[in-house]
């Protein structure tokens, strides 16, 4: 009867309760997905139910045994999980609020000046370019979360996006080649930056370092990666650290367009 009766008392409130921490979840559960942290994550969820079970049903000296561990144990969460944790707040910490400014200010009527748009076909065009005599390249494209934390790691440049300009920073010859570049708003914001290299994702061999820092920015950030490999000229695209999959250039061209719009 008692449990009818806490039924009858559930709110609204209370179904928006459950679906927050339910989202709350999936996206710990995302951000932890494909690391060694995951399998810590799940133990403790099986040790928090055991500890919920053994309070249902008046076990108290496991109840007070579970409950001494959750609560000492938050010491030691912060411990294992600080690489997710830092993810985690770098990843709130670094939303471009800014972005949102200029939306409502590209739907004010007032407003006159256009703003420009990535020249995606100029890059991609590049990159082709660079696949043929296996010029290595690193491409960040930056969307909501602002990058200038990891800008500050290169030289801040500020050069509008074309063709030529791609190609002459990653010339072998060229003292800005090495690293990676950031994209923003048609504009090279920076050069020779410094990224943060996946250590843990288990990709193919033939990959290397810039690969690695491809998926470890769009893991970390909301960013869109391109890397022309050195080795084989072939070109790659990640988001959310993942490789994205494409049949020819245009195709990579719409998706490109369709993620950063």
């Amino acid at each position: 009867m008692d449990i009818f009766k806490d039924l009858l008392k559930f709110t609204v409130v209370d179904i928006i309760d459950v679906i927050l921490v339910a989202l709350l979840l999936y996206y710990i559960y995302r951000l932890i997905k494909g690391t060694v942290a995951i399998n810590i994550f799940i133990g403790i969820i099986i040790i928090y139910g055991a500890w919920m079970l053994t309070d249902f049903l008046n076990m108290e000296l496991l109840t007070g045994i579970f409950g001494g561990f959750m609560k000492v144990g938050i010491i030691a969460l912060i411990v294992v999980f600080q690489p997710e944790i830092r993810k985690f707040l770098l990843m709130v910490g670094s939303t471009n609020f800014g972005r949102r400014k200029k939306f409502f200010q590209q739907i004010n009527f007032l407003k006159t000046e256009q703003t420009d748009e990535t020249d995606v076909e100029a890059i991609i065009s590049a990159c082709n370019k660079m696949s043929l005599s296996k010029t290595g390249a690193l491409i960040v494209f930056e969307r909501n979360n602002n990058l200038d934390f990891l800008s500050s790691s290169g030289d801040e440049m500020n050069i509008k996006v074309t063709q030529p300009i791609i190609e002459s920073i990653f010339f072998k010859n060229s003292p800005l080649h090495d690293g990676a570049i950031i994209v923003s708003n048609n504009v090279v914001k920076a050069t020779r930056v410094i990224l943060p290299v996946n250590n843990e994702k288990h990709i193919p061999q033939r990959f290397g370092l810039r690969h690695r820092a491809a998926i470890g920015v769009t893991e970390k950030t909301d960013a869109l990666a391109l890397v022309v490999s050195e080795e084989t000229g072939h070109i790659s695209y990640f988001k959310d650290g993942e490789f994205v999959v494409f049949e020819d250039s245009n195709e990579l061209n719409n998706i490109i367009k369709t993620d950063l719009a």
